[in-house]
């Protein structure tokens, strides 16, 4: 009589050479070659490894193997894009994780390796390539790193870690093989604020370049650079000095578009400063209805996000003051409004940050400066009654 194929689920145990027992149990078979596809679990006694065999028997039994075995893991992240991602990710988003699947996951070994046979080591070593030579060149003469950096590694592990949660939830693998994988620290970018003293020179070149409104309302807001160029005149009430923020303006695909904002908290109104106020009711009464938006381009649509970054590096080059990236004008507000006695309660709802805490630790050297400033008054005062 032939034997039968051994049905998905079955195990069995032995003792090995080095003293460990060892469970090993069938996931499915091979649609090519109809093998039985194994797996293990380990053990110091017999005991332990029957009831992690057990425990492995009853999830793998749960397991859709003739679907798992369709999909590659470039095939499945692909699909999670196109009917997950595509629901509820930004497009910033869609376009960064496409970007990783054609550019590094498709191009390594990883991308054609089959979803069931994946694990927590496949992937680490994945992104341990990434970290040293998973940079695309896309000239011969660029000097950039071949390394990815640790933030766009990061990025990467959400997407396929996302990914392959819902490959758990859809019984196509037993657990996520990203779980235990160590990720690099993220990277502290030094942050930088234009000095009060260099403000006035910075205004001045702004004037002359046309675009002082643009980075005065920012300096007074602390805006992020798209929720800037998202404003739009039916944002602002003059009465009441107020400013609702609800949309960004970003590139995505080449396309600049409106694009929602990065959390919830974001959606947010900020009071600004009568001087403000002022500023931009003079550019309203000045453009007559131009366009809708507060800073536009010459066609009145939206502006690039790129284009305020070049003029922005224009300005502080001819005003001679040292470049810094657009977001650290978000920094000098926060500065400032810290410097001058804004709580850190208060400055979180005007960033649009998560929490205070998150603020607090995000500025912690200013208000650690604040604190020690506060201390030496005081001690001052002490003396001064001895």
């Amino acid at each position: 009589m032939a034997k039968g194929k051994r049905a998905n689920g079955e195990g069995s145990i032995r003792k090995r050479k080095d003293g460990r027992w060892e469970g090993r149990y069938t996931v499915g078979h091979d649609p090519e070659t109809g093998k039985c596809i194994y797996k293990n679990v380990l053990g110091k006694t017999q005991g332990e490894v029957k009831e992690k065999l057990k425990a492995a028997i009853e999830q793998a039994r749960a397991l859709d193997v003739s679907r798992a075995n369709g999909f590659t893991l470039c095939q499945w992240l692909q699909y999670w894009l196109d009917n997950y991602g595509s629901v509820y990710l930004r497009p910033s988003s869609m376009t960064n994780y496409t970007g990783f699947l054609n550019n590094q996951i498709k191009n390594d070994e990883i991308g054609s390796m089959k979803l069931r046979d994946l694990t927590m080591h496949d992937v680490q070593f994945f992104f341990n390539r990434m970290r040293t030579a998973g940079r695309v060149q896309r000239k011969e003469s660029e000097k950039k790193p071949a390394g990815l950096s640790a933030k766009t590694i990061r990025n990467m592990y959400f997407f396929i870690s996302h990914a392959l949660d819902r490959a758990v939830r859809e019984k196509l693998i037993v657990s996520n093989p990203t779980d235990d994988c160590i990720l690099p620290k993220k990277e502290k970018v030094e942050m930088k604020t234009l000095p009060l003293e260099d403000l006035s020179k910075f205004f001045e070149e702004a004037k002359r370049s046309g675009v002082f409104e643009l980075y005065f309302t920012d300096l007074a807001t602390g805006l992020r650079r798209g929720e800037l160029l998202g404003l739009k005149w039916t944002d602002i009430d003059f009465d009441s000095n107020t400013i609702d923020i609800h949309c960004q303006i970003t590139r995505t695909g080449g396309k600049v578009q409106e694009s929602p904002l990065k959390t919830k908290n974001a959606y947010r109104q900020i009071v600004i400063p009568p001087e403000l106020t002022q500023v931009l009711k003079e550019k309203q009464d000045r453009e007559k209805g131009f366009s809708e938006y507060v800073f536009s381009s010459p066609s009145g649509g939206p502006i690039s996000p790129d284009s305020v970054l070049n003029m922005l590096h224009r300005v502080l080059k001819r005003a001679g003051l040292e470049q810094v990236r657009f977001h650290d004008l978000r920094h000098t507000f926060a500065t400032l409004a810290l410097q001058n006695g804004v709580d850190v309660k208060t400055l979180s709802g005007l960033l649009g940050h998560y929490s205070a805490g998150f603020t607090l630790d995000t500025y912690g050297h200013i208000t650690n400066a604040m604190k020690k400033d506060a201390a030496d008054k005081v001690g001052g005062f002490l003396s001064g009654a001895v």
